[in-house]
């Protein structure tokens, strides 16, 4: 038998917090249920002109990752071009990566739809609240950082995935100059008949000839015509052939950044990038680093 003495020492488990992280429950006004905005910042010194900042939806699913993504890159600038900055994650009261129902609402253009519940007993899912989710960032959100931390009004970048970077694309349609980086990952351009089209081609007529403004459109190689290889020979394999046809995420992200990147105004500014063995879950954390690189790549 092995000697007692000899064992290790018994430790106990404690929660993992993130460094220089914290949180904080966030009215949504009009009596609506609160928002938890995730909030990193740098404990050093800002910069003179304040700390570029990333704001993330769907935080709850996204801040870790991206705070360690910049954590990692920005203590080595020389070699990953990437500084330091502020994150700001704009999540829900849950300990869950998603609340299917709240997001449904708030990153989806309107006019938006009902539809039949996600689950017996709760409440329709309502489609279409990207417009005050819009302004809640505007009005109230964004003041509120710019109290915590000193904020550099130039170096502002949006990022969202799936229905996020929906909200994205319709909140670039929508007010142009709320952010100057745009990280669409995965957008769900076809959701509602494609309905975001209309508001591309208005935003297209409006500012073809002035625009300084950077999008970075992506998708998953499994998210077009491509299967995933463990879905092939499946009994859901027809199926999911099917949805990607219905989605189209590659096609539609795809031909956007196309016709966005012949603006006039826009020169190497718009880009589309396919990350490759990625799926519709699988691409988050790759999109994620690629927006730290973006929202933080050091100024020149």
């Amino acid at each position: 038998m092995p000697n007692p003495s000899s064992r290790a020492t018994e430790a106990s488990l404690a929660p993992v917090t993130i460094v220089d992280a914290s949180f904080a429950d966030f009215s949504s006004g009009n009596a609506g249920e609160p928002y938890r905005i995730f909030f990193f910042r740098p404990t050093k010194t800002p910069p003179p002109e304040g700390w570029p900042v990333l704001y993330l939806t769907d935080g709850n699913a996204c801040f870790a990752t991206a705070v360690d993504a910049l954590k990692v890159q920005s203590s080595y600038p020389n070699g990953t071009n990437v500084s330091e900055g502020v994150v700001v994650a704009i999540g829900y009261p849950t300990d869950q990566p998603y609340d299917p129902l709240r997001r449904s609402w708030d990153l989806s253009p309107p006019p938006g739809r009902v539809y039949p519940p996600f689950f017996p007993d709760t409440p329709d899912v309502r489609t279409g609240g990207g417009a005050q989710f819009l302004s809640f960032i505007e009005e109230r959100l964004k003041p509120w950082v710019e109290e915590q931390v000193p904020i550099d009004r130039s170096r502002q970048t949006l990022f969202g995935h799936s229905f996020g970077g929906l909200f994205a694309l319709y909140a670039l349609f929508s007010k142009p100059t709320a952010f100057n980086r745009w990280v669409a990952a995965s957008p769900a351009i076809f959701w509602e008949d494609a309905a975001i089209l209309a508001a591309e081609k208005a935003f297209l007529e409006k500012h073809a000839a002035s625009l300084d403004i950077e999008l970075h459109l992506s998708a998953g190689q499994y998210e077009g015509e491509v299967l995933a290889p463990f879905h092939k020979g499946t009994p859901e394999e027809q199926k999911r052939q099917e949805r990607a046809r219905e989605t189209q995420t590659v096609g539609y992200a795809k031909e956007m950044a196309a016709r966005l990147a012949a603006l006039a105004a826009l020169p190497e500014k718009v880009t589309f990038e396919e990350y490759s063995g990625e799926n519709h879950m699988s691409v988050l954390p790759v999109a994620l680093n690629r927006a730290a690189q973006i929202a933080f790549r050091r100024a020149s």
